[in-house]
């Protein structure tokens, strides 16, 4: 690699090329499975995976194709499906369904079948939020449930969401792999050195794959394109965010003189009337004095 000015010691996950360098190369499947094993907390181990065809195509030629980060399946057949969601999609939610349909699709057969699928699991690693009614709840495990006996009726897709702007908890508050992955996904890049509350041997091949100056020219090259395509889009975001509070801010000011403006001439209505109607004017007239409804005036 050629001698550069690094800022960075770790390589950005949020980028396509550290995203998929991390959890995306069969070199470095044992980080994916020790990823995907947290998340499932016990309930379904992998004990090893395979990587498929990330590109996928409809049913037809016309059909929308689907292009997924990660796409897998483990020893039981069962398909995985990771997605780094670096901003928030209008239908983030019908994307995710969408592509959760290639996986289960592709398990029809010719002839004669019985319908019998293996399990789907769509992860969504979030750089957003999108539950507002709680701050801290970030891991959200999502399957059919029957809304009448609130069980699951479908055991066989499951869609796990994080929300990683929610995660904040520092190196000497976690607890368990779990929380230790969301760390290091929240924070590699900014680290200049291994936590020490990152000690098992899957960090360490993790720190070593995401060290930046070990990087080969062309890798080096690769990640800054897919850096400054990151940054790009993130200024634009952060961007049109900016535009939208300050439009917002504007409509409000300009909606709160507006209010302002109203209030007082209902209140110079009301004097108004109070003053005619203890001088015996008729409440036709008054009414039309004042714009005021005869129903008004009658109750002042």
């Amino acid at each position: 690699m050629d001698r550069r000015e690094l800022s960075d010691r770790y390589v950005n996950p949020y980028t396509d090329f550290g995203f998929k360098k991390l959890f995306g190369t069969e070199i470095n499947k044992d980080l994916l499975i020790s990823f995907i094993n947290s998340l499932l907390h016990g309930k379904e181990v992998v004990k090893d995976l395979t990587y498929l065809n990330t590109e996928h195509l409809g049913t037809g030629e016309a059909d929308r194709k689907a292009v997924f980060d990660v796409y897998c399946e483990n020893e039981k057949g069962e398909k995985i499906l990771v997605e780094m969601q670096r901003g928030e999609q209008q239908f983030f939610k019908d994307r995710s369904l969408y592509y959760a349909t290639f996986p289960i699709r592709e398990q029809g057969q010719k002839g004669e079948w019985n319908y019998k699928l293996k399990a789907v699991y769509v992860i969504g690693i979030l750089n957003f939020t999108f539950d507002e009614q709680s701050d801290d709840f970030y891991h959200h495990e999502v399957k059919l449930m029957d809304t009448r006996s609130k069980e699951v009726f479908y055991d066989k897709l499951t869609f796990i969401y994080l929300e990683m702007p929610k995660f904040n908890k520092s190196e000497e508050e976690l607890n368990g792999m779990f929380e230790k992955w969301l760390f290091v996904l929240r924070n590699l890049s900014r680290l200049m050195e291994r936590p020490k509350a990152l000690q098992e041997r899957i960090f360490t091949k993790l720190f070593e794959a995401a060290e930046i100056a070990k990087f080969t020219k062309t890798e080096y090259d690769n990640y800054e394109e897919s850096l400054k395509i990151y940054r790009d889009w993130k200024n634009t975001i952060d961007t049109a965010e900016l535009k939208g509070e300050k439009k917002g801010f504007k409509k409000g000011e300009k909606s709160g003189i507006e209010k302002g403006r109203k209030e007082g001439a209902k209140k110079k209505a009301i004097e108004m009337a109070q003053s005619l109607k203890a001088k015996g004017v008729a409440i036709s007239i008054i009414a039309e004095c004042s714009g005021l409804s005869e129903e008004e005036i009658n109750s002042l």
